[in-house]
C-alpha cells in the first residue's frame, strides 16, 4: 500500500535533542506528529512549540503506553528515540542496566507489539530504532555502562523483527553520530538537525527502500 497523504507519527523522547528535531523534521513533511515525554511540562511546552500533538509516555510504565495505543488505534510511524546513559560499570551495584534495558529494548519492543494491529490494517508503516555507534560491535561496544549493551541489543532487535513484521513495515537501526544534546555534550560536532537527518529519512523511505539495516549519514554502516 501506498504512504498516507499525511503519515501519523510518534517519537518517545521527543523534548528535547534529536527528538524534538525529529518531531519538526517530520512535520514539516507533512507527517500529523506525536511528541512523546517522560516529563509532562517540558513536552507540553515543546509540543506546544512545534505545534504537533503530545504524549506522557513514561517507557517504564508499560500501562501508560498501553493506553495511548488504545486511545489512537496507532501510528503509521514509530520512531523509537527514548534513551538513558550512565557511566556506572556493568558489575556495581549502582549500574542501571535493568532501566536502560527497558527504556531501549523492552519498551521499544512492547510499542511495536501494541502498533502491529495497525499495520496490519493499513498496510504501511516505518519503524526507526535510535541507536549508537558506542552499541556497535563493529566499534567494540564502547559505551558506558549498560548504554553499549542496550543499543546493540537493540540493533539486533532491528534485525531479528523483518522476519515477523506485516507486509508494508519497514524497520531500521541509526546512528545519528555525536550530536550536542544534553547526552552528547556541548562540544560534540553534530547538530540535533544533523543528528535527525538520518532517521527521518528512514521514516519516510519509499515502498523499495532498505529495511533491517543499520545506517549513518543515510549510508549502511557496519554492526
Amino acid at each position: 500500500m501506498t504512504r498516507p497523504l499525511h503519515p501519523s507519527a510518534l517519537i518517545t523522547g521527543a523534548n528535547r535533542g534529536i527528538g524534538k528535531a525529529i518531531a519538526a523534521g517530520l512535520k514539516a513533511r507533512g507527517c500529523a506528529v506525536t511528541l512523546g515525554a517522560r516529563d509532562e511540562n517540558s513536552g507540553r511546552a515543546a509540543a506546544a512549540e512545534l505545534g504537533v500533538g503530545f504524549a506522557r509516555l513514561d517507557l517504564t510504565d508499560p500501562d501508560g503506553y498501553f493506553d495511548l495505543f488504545t486511545r489512537t488505534g496507532g501510528f503509521d510511524i514509530l520512531v523509537n528515540n527514548a534513551g538513558i546513559l550512565s557511566d556506572a560499570s556493568l558489575l556495581s551495584p549502582r549500574s542501571d542496566f535493568d532501566r536502560a534495558m527497558e527504556v531501549m529494548v523492552n519498551a521499544p519492543l512492547d510499542l511495536i507489539r501494541l502498533n502491529t494491529p495497525h499495520w496490519r490494517n493499513s498496510g504501511w508503516g516505518r519503524i526507526v530504532n535510535l541507536s549508537s555507534g558506542w552499541g556497535a560491535h563493529s566499534s567494540g561496544l564502547s559505551g558506558p555502562g549498560a548504554y553499549g549493551v542496550a543499543k546493540a541489543a537493540l540493533n539486533a532487535l532491528t534485525r531479528a523483527l523483518v522476519r515477523d513484521l506485516p507486509a508494508g513495515v519497514k524497520i531500521n537501526a541509526c546512528d545519528p553520530g555525536w550530536v550536542a544534546t544534553q547526552m552528547g555534550g556541548a562540544d560534540a560536532p553534530r547538530s540535533a538537525e544533523q543528528g535527525a537527518d538520518t532517521p527521518i529519512w528512514l521514516a519516510l523511505l519509499p515502498d523499495d527502500g532498505p529495511t533491517g539495516g543499520f545506517f549513518l549519514d543515510r549510508r549502511r554502516r557496519d554492526w
